[in-house]
Formats: structure tokens, sequence, C-alpha cells
């Protein structure tokens, strides 16, 4: 341990240290929290008697305003910020108190959240009455940017003509130039194809390819061109071609896609089946389908035409995207457990797609947008008219069991996720029906005998006849049971399907399932909706009519979301930071005419994922160094107007994969199934240990299993996000924890002793060896002071294995190795 500490401050003081990047804007993610935990439960439970509008608030406590659950009322304060003991409301949730609310106490992981949103300081938007509905002008709603045409914008021009290489450029050159800011120089080449690399595929390049680009800029570098276009684009292209791409830029999406193999909640079953929802996603990326077509399969794969059983496996799996939401199956309302999968499917169908939070609008009026609670319902009844097939068993507290879908010879058909359990139970009521029919037979005699009235011995011959019948019904679904595990399906899947019946739907008043209010159309958003009204009536659900609408010219969201993500993926922040809301609680684009151009060029280029990352990192935006020629801090402190290229961390999966590089132990073969297949159908921490998903594999990341609450610590160390939520961008902390993993972690280790054991064997000479490991890990050549510096410690070592293994360990978690520059 000695040698370890001694040689972590040797490195840090030789390698030196990277900042964090930028804090989390909380503000947003405490609104957010609000908005979807908070005030839907005020609104169904507290309003009714602690809001303006009743008649006689009780306990002179009003809980519809701020102010009003801050004071509180007769017994003492309703809510005091970060402060539990003394917040009435809390200890009212908890019945330690008065015992809120009367009928019954709410679930444990509402009552959790309300002492969450208290310690967090109690974010709190409303300013007025919570009960007062607002009158929506949608015409002056439609006035706000998002909602605008997209227009051709002609580049502007710049003082500086030299330096644009793209019209990416040129826009941003000419923010910089109108704030007296110039750009960052060019990233060294070493520097760059490790950022490209890992940006394109999620893996650091190898030593032979850095030696390549950098040879390959020497002999095309023209004068006052620091990185050749050509050398740029061959690195590019090459790059976009990789399979793995696909996996880099497919867990990408999973985030925003709330990806996980289990439901979460208070029972967490697995879904031994969401890992061909994720094979689906890295097959769609790696063959750079048109983001139209992305979204349509995902929403209506299978309403749509296939020309062969591979294609309609291929629609059908796509919407596992509706499918593989958290679930509470402890719910015993199954009309509530109905509505949470719609409102999970409409929060994920709008945020990641709309860039909108209309999900807000299942208890009342949204408070920010122009989303009435009468259109949330209109999409409600689309997926209302939706049946979720997501597969759990029964039993053990699940009380909301579900289907998969099977496909055989292109056939959809439906199957029990219980497998044998049906046949059991088919069994189990063919021994009941053949006592039954003895006991009715043994009465009819001694009827007969006994000369009873014709109409008891009519009625039992009746019994008896119904009886048969059901007995011979039964053994006929048993045998078609049996033959069809006979003919094992050619897939079992999460996903969707239209109901037998397809209707529109009803409001729920404070959206209490069983407290209907008029019914309305199924029919999309007005305010977002363009030249043109909504089909009507919409044929079937109405899913396609949907994914149509929501990926037509005319609507303005789609294509300008679509290039923020990608946008914020190769630069941290998006154009649009909050890259999953362009409400009116959203921020303002950094760029707008710049994201306008970015979204007619996608559009026009036939929604290509990978011709847009193309024209962004060929741009010499994308190309700048981290560090600017100037002091920005009181200018731009941000970073918004991108006179540098940002510091980034490697999100968890890729700190993961480039240890398994720099080691050489990477399997980069495509994992088959899922760790969760393989261990099937279960409840996590009751029938499956959470040790069961830990793995020794060296795949790569995003083919680790994603149970919801047993998330590997590899990735859960390094901030990877609740499965469980719509993440549009993930937070980057820095904690202990983090460093007590780098020391002590298993993994780490064995990374290190690998590594070790890998430069060990290339040289005999100690600088050889030396330059190999910190080229393995930093992607580059290390210099003469650092090869000095680490020599001397290794000369100092009296255990030479030992000392290597340390000083690999040290490179691996150092912030270097940790950070994008």
């Amino acid at each position: 341990m000695r040698i370890l500490l001694s040689l972590f401050v040797l490195i840090s003081c030789v390698l030196g240290s990277t900042s964090s990047a930028g804090a989390a804007e909380l503000s947003k993610a405490d609104l957010a929290f609000f908005e979807t935990k908070i005030r839907p439960v005020l609104v169904k439970h507290c309003y009714q008697c602690h809001s303006a509008d009743s008649k006689d608030p009780k306990g002179g406590l009003l809980l519809d305003t701020r102010d009003g659950i801050r004071r509180g009322g007769e017994m003492g304060h309703g809510v005091v910020p970060g402060n539990l003991d003394e917040s009435l409301v809390i200890s009212a949730l908890r019945y330690e108190s008065v015992e809120m609310p009367p009928n019954a106490p709410l679930p444990a992981n509402v009552i959790a959240n309300f002492e969450k949103w208290v310690q967090m300081g109690a974010p709190d938007p409303r300013a007025g009455k919570s009960s007062v509905q607002r009158k929506i002008n949608f015409e002056e709603a439609r006035a706000y940017w998002a909602y605008q045409p997209i227009e051709p914008v002609s580049p502007p021009a710049t003082q500086n003509r030299a330096w644009p290489l793209t019209t990416i450029d040129q826009f941003v050159l000419a923010r910089l130039e109108s704030h007296d800011l110039t750009p960052a120089a060019a990233a060294r080449p070493e520097t760059l194809i490790r950022r490209v690399t890992i940006d394109l595929i999620g893996l650091p390049p190898t030593p032979e390819q850095v030696d390549a680009f950098v040879e390959d800029c020497a002999q095309l570098r023209q004068a006052d061109e620091a990185i050749p276009v050509a050398a740029m684009e061959r690195l590019v292209d090459q790059l976009l071609e990789s399979p793995h791409f696909g996996e880099r830029w497919g867990r990408h999406w999973l985030d925003v896609a709330r990806f996980g193999e289990s439901t979460g909640m208070e029972r967490n079953y697995t879904f031994p089946q969401a890992w061909r929802y994720r094979d689906y996603v890295i097959a769609a990326f790696n063959a750079d389908k048109p983001y139209d077509e992305f979204i349509t399969e995902q929403i209506a794969g299978d309403l749509l035409e296939s020309q062969s059983p591979s294609e309609r496996l291929k629609n059908l799996v796509a919407t596992g995207f509706l499918a593989i939401g958290p679930k509470s199956l402890n719910e015993r309302n199954r009309e509530q457990f109905a509505m949470d999968i719609v409102d999970d499917q409409i929060d994920v169908t709008t945020r990641a797609f709309l860039g909108l939070t209309v999900a807000c609008a299942r208890c009342h009026d949204h408070k920010f947008d122009a989303v009435p609670q009468a259109e949330y319902y209109a999409l409600a009844g689309i997926f209302r008219s939706t049946d979720t097939f997501y597969g759990t068993g029964g039993g053990n507290g699940n009380r909301q069991s579900g289907q998969l879908l099977t496909l055989r010879d292109g056939q959809i058909g439906k199957v029990s996720a219980n497998g044998g359990n049906k046949n059991k139970a088919n069994a189990n009521k063919i021994k009941q029906l053949t006592k039954q029919i003895r006991n009715f037979e043994n009465q009819l005699k001694r009827a007969q005998s006994a000369g009873n009235a014709a109409a008891k011995i009519q009625k039992l011959e009746k019994q008896i006849a119904a009886s048969k019948k059901r007995l011979s019904d039964t053994r006929r679904q048993m045998e078609a049971e049996t033959k069809a595990k006979s003919t094992k399906p050619d897939a079992v899947i999460m996903g969707v399907q239209d109901s037998a019946k397809t209707d529109d739907t009803q409001i729920r008043v404070r959206g209490e399932p069983d407290d209907r209010g008029d019914t309305v159309p199924r029919g999309f958003l007005t305010v977002a909706s363009f030249h043109g009204k909504v089909p009507s009536p919409l044929q079937g659900s109405g899913r396609l009519e949907l994914a149509r609408w929501i990926t037509s010219e005319p609507n303005p969201l789609t294509a300008r979301v679509a290039v923020n993500r990608i946008w914020q993926h190769l630069f941290g922040r998006g154009l649009v930071a909050s890259v999953n809301n362009f409400g009116n609680n959203g921020d303002r684009p950094s760029h707008p005419q710049l994201l306008d151009h970015l979204a007619i060029s996608f559009r026009e280029n036939g929604w290509s994922t990978k011709q847009m990352i193309r024209q962004i990192v060929t741009s010499r935006v994308y190309q700048q160094a981290c560090q600017s020629p100037t002091d920005i801090s009181d200018v731009d402190p941000e970073n918004r107007f991108l006179s540098r290229q940002n510091q980034r961390r490697l999100e968890a999966e890729s700190i993961r994969d480039a240890m398994l590089v720099a080691s050489g132990q990477i399997d980069l073969a495509p994992a088959t199934s899922s760790v969760v297949a393989k261990i099937g159908n279960g409840d996590v921490g009751r029938g499956i240990s959470p040790d069961k998903f830990e793995t020794l594999s060296n795949k790569r990341s995003v083919y680790l299993p994603i149970v919801r609450s047993a998330v590997p610590e590899t990735l859960r160390i390094f901030d990877f996000p609740e499965p469980s939520i719509i993440a549009a961008q993930r937070d980057v902390t820095t904690v202990p924890t983090q460093a007590l993993y780098m020391l002590n972690s298993p993994f780490v280790l064995s990374q290190a002793k690998a590594l070790a054991a890998r430069v060990r064997s290339i040289e005999d000479s100690t600088t050889g060896r030396v330059t190999h490991a910190v080229r393995f890990t930093f992607c580059r050549n290390p210099s003469d002071s650092e090869v000095a510096r680490m020599k001397q410690f290794l000369n100092d070592a009296e255990d030479q294995e030992q000392a290597w293994e340390a000083l690999c360990q040290v490179l691996l978690a150092s912030a270097e190795f940790r950070y994008l520059q």
C-alpha cells in the first residue's frame, strides 16, 4: 500500500490533474423532479382539502403554492427545506403525526420522493394558485422559438476569412467575433485522434493508428494547416464504417430510451428478452438507418408492412422502445397500472423525439407549455389502444404479470413468460374438472334413484355437460401448448400490438384512473401541429399516424432535437443545453441559426446520423484544443460561444473499455443474448440474487446486464444514469468512491496486472516499457521528464513485479486517462 500511495503522489506531479467538467445545472433537474414526482401527488391526494379551491382548508393548511406549503397551518410548517424532522408534510405522509392521506398511506417510493425533495431544498416553481386552469392561446404559444418553422439561413460573414473550414465554423466564428473572442488553436494530432476515435466508436486508438494519423497529417499538411482536411476525413470515414460505431452511438440512444433489463420498483422482475431491443438499436446505428425510419419503427414497427420474416422481426423488436420502461408490478389497481404504462410511453415518446415534457399534463394543464390536460389524454387514447407485452411471470407479489410476443414463420403469437406454468395450470384445471364431473354424476344417480323432480335432474345434466365441455377445451389448450413448445418460435419478443378494441379514452380527473371526465378524441398536440389537421379518424390505435406526424417535414421539433443530441455528445453540451426540454422551461439555443442550419442539413441528407456526425467533427470548431488563447472567464465562463473544445470525462463504459484495450484483454466480438436472458425470469432481490448479474466478461460495456437497482459497479461508480429515467445528459461527479474504486476494485487491479505483463513482454528496456505503458493508456509518447520520474520510481522499488503493476494502476487511474482533451 505504501508503494501505491507514494506512486499516486509521484504520478500526479508528473502528469498533472484535470478538473471536473462543469457542474450540472441543478435548477432544471430540480424543477423536473418537482413536476414529475411531487406536483402530481399533491394535485391527486391533497388539493381537494388543502388548496385555495377548498371550501374550508383543513387545519388552515394550503399546499397549492410554495408560500402556502412552507408557511404551513395550525400544527406547524408544511415543508422546511432541507429539514425532514421539521416538515409536517413528511411526518404526515409517514403516518407519524396526522395521517395523510387519511384513507391509506402512499406507497413507500412516493414518500421517498417527498423526502428527497425536501432534502434537495424543496424546489417549487408555484407562485400562484395551482388549481386555477389557464386559458391557452395556441397562436401566441407558437411564437416561441422551438415551434417556429425551420428556415434556411445563409452562413454569416466573418472578419477572419481564413479560419472557417465549414459552414459550422462560419456560424460559430461570427458569434465569437461579436464578443471579441478568438478561437483556440487546433488540437495536436495525437490529442485529436484520441478524441474523435473515442467520440465515434467509444474505444481509444491503438499506437499504430496514432502513428498512422500523425504521419498522414505530416505528409499532407499545407502551410498554416494544423490538421489536414484529407487526413481528418479519411480517419472519420474509417471510424464511421467501424462495427463499433453502433455500439457507441447505440448506447447514447439507450440512455434516452431508458433501457433496462428489469421492471425496477417494488417487484423488480427481469426482462430476459430486452437484449433484442439493445441489439436492434446497435444495428440501426451501424446501418445508418434514416432517423425518421428509426422513429417510426420504434413507435409503430408492428404496423409496418414487411417484405420478409427477418424484417418483420426487426420491426417488432423495435417496438420494445415502448415496452422496456419501469413497471410497478405491485400495483393492485389494474386501471392504475395500465395508465402508468401509458404515461411512461407518452413521456418517452414526447421527450425523446420532440423535446417536450407532455407527461406533466397528466393531472392538470401543463404549467409552462401550451399542453392542456385534454391533449395529454388525446395521446393517451393512442397508447391505451395499444397492448404492451413485457413478459414477467406471475406470483410472488407480482400482481401484474405480462405476456411476450412470439414470431413463428412470420406470424405473431403470444406466450406466457412463465414457460411451463400455463400447462401446469391446465393440468390442475383438468384434475379439478374431472373431480367435479364425478361429483355431479354421483349426485345425478342419487337424484334418479330417489325419484327427485325432473328440474333438478335436468339441472345436474346441464352442469355435467358444461363441465365436460370445459374439460374438452382445456385438454385442447394443453395439447396446443405442448405442440407450440415442440415447434420452438423463431423469436420471443418484448413489444406492442394494437388492442382488439381501439378507441378514444376519457380524461382522468386529477390523474385518478377511476375518476373519469369527458371523452377526448385521439390526436396530437395542437401547439406542435403545422400545415394541416390531424387525420380523423385514426386507423387502429393511431400509433402509425403519430409516428408520421412526428417525422413530417412541417414539424420543426424533431430534427432540431435530433441534431442537438448529436452535438451534445461531441461537445459535452447541446446548442440547447436542456437536451430533453425544448419547452418554455428549457434553455434557449446558444446558436439558433446554426441549430436550424444543421436541422435542414440533417433532413436534406436523408436523416443520416453518420453524415451529421461527419459534418460536425470535420469542422475547425470540433478540432480546437481545450485551452483558450485568452481568459474567457468573464465573457463566456461556460464556453457557450465555443472559443475552445470542452474538456470531457469519458463515460463509464468508455473508461472500462479503455482499460480493457490498454491491458489487451478486450473481446471485441458482439455479445450474443444477455446475462439476464441466461438467468431467466424472476424477482431480483427475492428469487434472484443481484450478485448473479456480476460478470467477468471482457466484452464491451454496452453488453453488460443493465438490471434496474443492480447496475454493475464499474458503470454505476462513474455516473451511469438511472435506467428508469429518460437520460439526456449524464451527470459528471467527482466523489471519493471513484478514487477508492480505482485503488481497490478487483477489475482495475486485474487490468493493471495484465497491462504490466503486456508491456514487460514487449520490451527489455525500462525506457521502452514505460513508453509503451504511456502509449497504451494516453495514446501519446511520454515526455523525457515523465520517463525519468517513472524510471526512478521503478529503480527504487524492491519488488519489480509489484512496482510495474502499481505504475500501470496509477496510469489507469489518472485524470488524463479518464478525460478527453
